[in-house]
């Protein structure tokens, strides 16, 4: 066994690890960091098929973009683990069979893929780049599944944003429009107040033995 053929299975090792626990971890947003594992993994696998346009595409697209944007989502929509598990084992057949359904699918395309060019076919793709021949395919015979991706993809964006958006209870803000139109005047009220002592003590009567050597005194006089 080569290098080549070495790293391909420990690429395609971690890659089905990560994709194996996207859907089995308990936490969201871990459950995106290994589908950014995933990607990543995929994209050196690319790069072994000598597709560098498809991998660097995969990378700066979906990790650098479409991933981290679904990581933020997540963590902003405070998801509640519970709920979201509840009902798991009811629907998992159902899952089940999709999956296989998927699984079947794309086994059909892939080993069709997997068939011998012509000759003539394969001189015609040495002379053309990976770049200029992925072009050329997507903006003739592929160009409306790629308008198709493109709009599930602005919808998919609409979504997000507007479940960011939602109104929540516990959020104090206040409207810009608000603070602009806010005066000087409005902020602060003056308000003029009469001037005030602190009120006197009354002057107590004064007790028998205090007054009894008065008394003697002006009795004397």
């Amino acid at each position: 066994m080569d290098v080549k053929t070495g790293f391909f299975y420990l690429f395609s090792v971690v890659l089905l690890f990560a994709a194996f626990r996207v859907i089995t971890a308990r936490n969201p947003v871990h459950a995106v960091l290994y589908l950014m594992l995933a990607f990543s993994q995929a994209s050196a696998v690319w790069l072994l098929l000598q597709a560098e346009f498809l991998a660097i595409v995969l990378v700066l697209v979906y990790l650098g973009a479409v991933m981290v944007l679904f990581l933020f989502v997540v963590m902003m929509l405070d998801l509640n683990i519970d709920s979201l598990r509840q009902g798991f084992w009811k629907h998992f057949p159902l899952a089940a069979l999709v999956g296989v359904v998927i699984a079947l699918e794309m086994a059909y395309v892939l080993m069709g893929g997997f068939r011998q060019l012509p000759a003539a076919a394969q001189a015609a793709a040495s002379q053309v780049s990976n770049t200029k021949a992925l072009g050329i395919l997507l903006y003739t015979e592929y160009l409306y599944p790629v308008q198709i991706a493109a709009v599930i993809l602005v919808v998919a964006m609409i979504a997000a944003i507007a479940l960011t958006l939602r109104a929540r209870k516990d959020t104090k803000f206040v409207h810009v429009d608000d603070q602009v139109k806010v005066k000087a005047r409005d902020r602060m009220a003056l308000v003029k107040l009469a001037a005030t002592q602190p009120p006197q003590a009354p002057a107590s009567p004064a007790t028998p033995a205090e007054g009894a050597p008065a008394a003697a005194a002006e009795k004397k006089a």
